[in-house]
């Protein structure tokens, strides 16, 4: 695992947008993993002005996002499906065919969730899954106790994730109360995982996750066993973490930073 750590969460969201405007532009035919939140807005923000200002590609970028609530069907303005149509797909020249989020409205929902892994590897895999974290630690809708071999199934979200989404719906009355979500053993499986953090309200779970043991109760944790994982967070969000003298060493000094210690 890298921590990349950067100025602000600015910074630190032009980042994230750089590597995975490089992965499209080295690989056309990319499959990339996305995630939702506030978090992710500025990322998307950046990729929708370099897709105009600088001619990025998505045409034949494949994309497979995390999870979606049950219940919602695509067209409902809180569903990811709607999030992502608002804030990346329907500013950018991809394919919306090319675009995949699992169905919270389907009438199985296993066989569902069986589906959206066969899509998943019947394109190959995913090469850079971007992620975020929860306040509790999960990843996806990957709550605690969750199995770290785990693959996409229907999740219930926990008191506190309902609390904390409560704002998007209005009252934590309106969130539904479970999701469909790839799983840790699916995330684990990508050929890369990006994930970006700000923010002080994060700095005690990041922490954890990055420097504390591998458990279920923080399913982050697990990306500690990933081959090819780099966390990207702002000050902010590094405030707690004891190895942070070394991971600004890192990236002043790794080669495979270089270009972008340039920009």
């Amino acid at each position: 695992m890298e921590v990349i750590i950067q100025g602000d969460a600015s910074a630190a969201a032009r980042l994230v947008a750089l590597i995975i405007e490089k992965q499209v532009k080295l690989n056309p035919y990319s499959v990339l993993g996305l995630a939702t939140g506030r978090t992710m807005e500025m990322v998307y923000e950046m990729l929708v002005n370099g897709h105009h200002t600088k001619g990025t590609d998505f045409s034949l970028v494949r994309t497979f996002n995390l999870d979606e609530y049950v219940g919602l069907s695509a067209d409902d303005a809180n569903s990811y499906r709607s999030y992502m149509n608002r804030r990346l797909f329907g500013k950018i020249n991809i394919d919306m065919r090319n675009t995949f989020i699992p169905n919270g409205m389907a009438a199985d929902l296993p066989a569902e969730c069986l589906r959206y892994e066969r899509q998943i590897r019947h394109v190959g895999g995913i090469d850079m899954q971007l992620l975020g974290i929860g306040q509790d630690g999960h990843i996806g809708f990957n709550e605690p106790l969750s199995a770290l071999r785990s693959v996409t199934r229907v999740k219930a979200l926990t008191p506190d994730t309902i609390r904390q989404n409560g704002p998007l719906f209005g009252h934590p009355d309106m969130v539904p109360r479970r999701a469909i979500t790839m799983g840790v053993g699916t995330i684990l499986e990508t050929s890369r995982c990006l994930m970006l953090v700000t923010g002080m309200g994060k700095a005690e779970i990041l922490q954890k996750a990055i420097e504390g043991p591998i458990s279920s109760m923080v399913t982050a944790s697990a990306l500690q066993l990933h081959p090819h994982c780099t966390v990207i967070c702002d000050e902010a969000a590094a405030a707690n973490l004891d190895g942070k003298d070394y991971y600004r060493w890192i990236f002043m000094n790794e080669p495979e930073w270089e270009d972008y210690r340039k920009l």
